[in-house]
């Protein structure tokens, strides 16, 4: 078996498309000469010539698709299910039944024409995403500005986009400021601020201002192009199941002959065989796998989340322990003030003041921090002179004629700041904890400012997610120092830990814990986690909207940063899993019973038909709920809904 060539497949045949796309039309006027038949037969009695014409004439209209699908297939060399379905209606039509065979025809039809259009959704949902860059982009050239082709872009260009415009590559802004609506990449509702020096992605929709984008990736290596290639491309993978359905495919049809025959040479009644013809056909049982898959990828796609192959979410159902890198995935990676120890005497604003007022030269991360807590609270920073850094250990500047100091310990006592309070200080209860800055003014010690790498908000709520979902073990690895790491296990509820940990001690921990007999995910943010990543049974990269190395070095790629999408791709590979085994049993038991019913007399051919019908969109209908997997009900989300479509 062949799925790709399936008539029933996802997508449906790539050959006979001249036929196919008439499958409408000779459903229509086939329907309405096989009904034709049914009226005369009612106004002038059974087995009239009138009657029995529309009805031969229907039957050979509804019939011509199934019969075109067959021959090519054969032609091929290729023997699939849809070989029983035209035999069916061949055997009817050979014994005179050209009613039965009329309808037996139409069902079959229905069945494709309802399963192309409801599996084309899942499809339409993912080409939503991966088919949002525009075709056109405004160029700024000598002269002013031109409009040019999008795949025309080079790296290095500079674009403008307007307000309500669509970003047409990935680039970094060079002037402007806007707000940028980044749903179709990382699957955040809410947009993001963007200034100079900040990275867009293509696809991506321009909100508020005008801005002018430097280019740095075009056409397929943009994160959308990137997206849409992976995305796409896990659509072809397949599950172990399927591929040992397509094993034995091949001898499913001439078994399904053998017990037709069988049941001929028992009973000598077509009306038997033509059933079992029909039941066996198992479309429902075909569609079981790729129908939930391919919703799968789109609920995940819809959430910002990159599935490469759809054996990575089938295995993330089997996860049953997980382990985190802590900077920049459980915690932002930016530091934060989150302690002022001032000296006796000295007021907090006081102590911020200074340090703000020597920081606001300075690029160091604790700077960023520092400042940015003086301008939320209004601190005024005052003009400084004669900035000085010493690398490693701390920044001197001149404040209002005063020496101020801010740095390490070890510094100021260096430059003759009393070390009685410093040494008192640095023995504070939990200050091991804090990454600390010292301060001092004119040589008088004003106290310490002491900073965190923020938690993340849905950290927490993460893990608890995890744990209510049935991990058996959440672990934490980090470089950092073990009071650090501890103080952090501690904030998110409790978790195990491992500190001081190199990249590929990491990866050794990952090992150590697989070997304990877990299924093991690791989550990073893909840069220094590879070896760890590449060691886990899934690998989940955060953070990977414009990071090639994050989306090439793990198995699944969150393009945002919200750790709440990782407790939800476990609970999408879960839904994904049981829609799969719930559509297999809903083809087994329409096959079996049918076939042993069939082969009793206790159905005809008509029923029969009705029944495939029926299995069919079960499963296809059932697979259909995963496109909305996780999604929130209620205004909130129509609101939501409505939101987007005036963006789009």
């Amino acid at each position: 078996m062949q799925p790709a060539k399936h008539g029933h497949e996802v997508g449906h045949h790539d050959h006979g498309n001249g036929l196919q796309k008439l499958r409408l039309p000779l459903l229509f006027f086939g329907t309405v000469f096989v009904v034709a038949a049914y009226v005369s037969d009612f106004v002038y009695g059974k087995d009239n010539l009138v009657g029995d014409f529309s009805a031969a004439l229907g039957a050979v209209l509804l019939a011509l698709p199934i019969f075109w699908v067959a021959i090519q297939d054969l032609l091929e060399g290729h023997m699939h299910m849809d070989e029983l379905v035209a035999l069916a209606v061949l055997a009817a039509m050979v014994n005179g039944e050209f009613r039965t065979a009329g309808v037996v025809a139409f069902f079959m039809l229905i069945s494709q024409v309802i399963e192309t259009r409801t599996a084309q959704g899942a499809h339409k949902a993912i080409e939503k995403l991966v088919r949002l860059a525009p075709s056109t982009a405004r160029r700024l050239e000598e002269g002013g500005e031109r409009e040019v082709q999008a795949t025309d872009l080079n790296t290095g260009d500079r674009v403008r986009v307007l307000p309500g415009e669509t970003i047409p590559t990935d680039g970094k802004i060079v002037l402007g400021q806007t707000t940028i609506n980044e749903a179709s990449i990382t699957g955040e509702s809410l947009p993001r601020d963007k200034a100079v020096e900040e990275e867009v992605f293509a696809g991506t929709v321009n909100l508020t201002g005008m801005i002018e984008v430097d280019v740095t990736r075009v056409g397929e290596d943009t994160t959308i192009g990137r997206v849409r290639e992976l995305i796409l491309s896990a659509e072809h993978t397949k599950l172990p199941i399927t591929k040992i359905i397509d094993r034995y495919a091949g001898f499913y049809t001439p078994v399904v002959l053998m017990i037709a025959a069988l049941v001929w040479f028992a009973t000598d009644e077509w009306s038997r065989v033509i059933s079992i013809l029909v039941i066996s056909c198992p479309c429902a049982f075909i569609l079981a796998t790729p129908t939930a898959m391919v919703a799968a990828l789109s609920a995940a796609a819809r959430r910002g989340i990159l599935v490469k192959n759809v054996v990575d979410l089938e295995s993330a159902s089997r996860i049953n322990a997980m382990v985190f890198d802590k900077t920049g995935t459980l915690t932002s990676g930016v530091l934060g003030v989150e302690r002022l120890s001032p000296a006796e005497g000295v007021s907090p604003a006081d102590l911020v003041l200074a340090a703000a007022a020597v920081e606001q030269y300075s690029n160091h991360p604790s700077a960023v921090a520092l400042l940015k807590l003086a301008r939320e609270t209004d601190v005024p920073i005052a003009e400084a002179r004669d900035f000085r850094e010493d690398a490693g250990k701390g920044v001197t500047a001149l404040v209002d004629g005063d020496v101020v100091l801010v740095g390490r310990a070890a510094w100021l006592q260096e430059k003759g700041v009393s070390a009685a309070g410093l040494e008192e200080s640095s023995r504070a209860e939990d200050a091991e904890t804090f990454s600390m800055m010292f301060v001092s003014r004119g040589g008088e010690y004003l106290g310490w400012i002491g900073l965190r790498d923020q938690i993340r908000a849905e950290a927490a709520e993460a893990i608890r997610e995890l744990k209510d979902a049935g991990l058996k073990r959440i672990s934490m690895v980090s470089g950092d120092r073990e009071s650090v790491v501890r103080h952090v296990a501690a904030g998110l509820g409790g978790c195990e830990y491992e500190a001081e940990c190199l990249p590929q001690g990491k990866a050794e921990y990952v090992e150590q814990v697989k070997g304990q007999g877990f299924q093991v995910a690791f989550v990073g943010d893909g840069v220094n986690d590879a070896p760890a990543l590449a060691a886990s049974d899934t690998g989940i990269a955060m953070g990977a909207a414009g990071s090639d190395v994050a989306i090439d070095s793990a198995t699944v790629a969150l393009m945002s940063n919200d750790l709440l999408r990782v407790p939800f791709l476990l609970n999408l590979s879960l839904a994904a899993k049981r829609a799969v085994y719930q559509n297999l049993s809903v083809g087994a038991f329409f096959i079996l019973g049918g076939l042993i019913l069939s082969s009793m007399g206790y159905l005809t051919p008509i029923v029969v038909a009705i029944l495939h019908n029926a299995g069919s969109l079960i499963v296809v209908f059932n697979s259909a709920r995963l496109v909305r997997f996780g999604e929130v009900s209620g205004p909130a989300a129509v609101m939501e809904e409505l939101a987007d479509e005036a963006v789009a």
